[in-house]
């Protein structure tokens, strides 16, 4: 299984088997972080490992999963750090699941031996990580995901390899399962929105979630020999809409 795949068939795992995983893989871990072509380079993160292999509840909070391991992923406090950090967290889970490893994002949490501060970077997100006690993987029609045509207006016949790069989309998970995205293909591009939920500040874990679904764009676009950059429209930015915020465009192509 690569990258691409996972895309469809990981999903969040909650019990774990409290078996201790071979040295290798951690620093294989490790190095594939470092590989990682940030959403937005020049915003500084880390990664830290909490190994628990005696199950202790080292976890605080609505969801303390209790894993053998758990990733924390750091990153300065910049504009679009955190969807940044998503999106190289994100990526982390994809690749731990080609290893054969369980995952699950756990937000609002506090890791009891981890530091909230490392190195003048803040804690944004614990990933819980393991062995899985029972299923690791769900075939892609059981995952509870909003249908193409309701997330998706196409305004003329998309290519193949585009309504491929959306489905990639479509399965990102996000928090509380709330799928905010929204997108209108013209051509080779996508404009992103965030659907509007009445409030006037996003959602604490909005800008995460866009970096969830990035990932997404980018792991699938690479899979299908494609380029794809992210740029804001300034034409779009303009306009107004009335149950949805821009956020960016993607702009895909086949590579030459």
């Amino acid at each position: 299984m690569n990258l691409y795949e996972a895309i469809f068939y990981r999903q969040s795992v909650r019990n774990y088997s409290m078996t201790q995983i071979a040295p290798d893989l951690l620093r294989r871990i490790g190095n594939y972080y470092s590989q990682i072509t940030p959403l937005f380079p020049g915003i500084e993160t880390e990664i830290g490992i909490t190994e628990n292999p005696e199950g202790k509840r080292l976890l605080t909070g609505l969801f303390p999963i209790q894993a053998p391991y758990y990733l924390t992923i750091y990153t300065e406090e910049r504009e679009k750090s955190e969807m940044n950090a998503g999106y190289i967290g994100e990526q982390l889970c994809l690749y731990m699941t080609t290893l054969g490893l369980g995952t699950c994002f756990i937000g609002n949490a506090t890791l009891r031996h981890a530091p909230q501060n490392r190195n003048g970077l803040h804690l944004v997100i614990v990933i819980a990580f393991g062995l899985p006690k029972g299923a690791m993987l769900r075939r892609p029609d059981e995952a509870k995901r909003l249908r193409v045509q309701d997330l998706c207006v196409y305004k003329d016949q998309p290519t193949r390899w585009m309504t491929q790069v959306i489905e990639a989309a479509r399965m990102a998970p996000s928090s509380e399962n709330s799928q905010p995205w929204r997108f209108v293909v013209v051509g080779s591009r996508i404009h992103i929105f965030s659907k509007k939920d009445g409030m006037d500040r996003p959602k604490k874990w909005a800008e995460f979630n866009f970096g969830v679904m990035f990932s997404h764009i980018a792991v699938a676009s690479e899979e299908l020999w494609l380029e794809v950059d992210l740029i804001r429209l300034e034409n779009v930015v303009q306009k107004n809409f009335r149950n949805n915020q821009y956020v960016l465009s993607a702009i895909v192509n086949p590579s030459m």
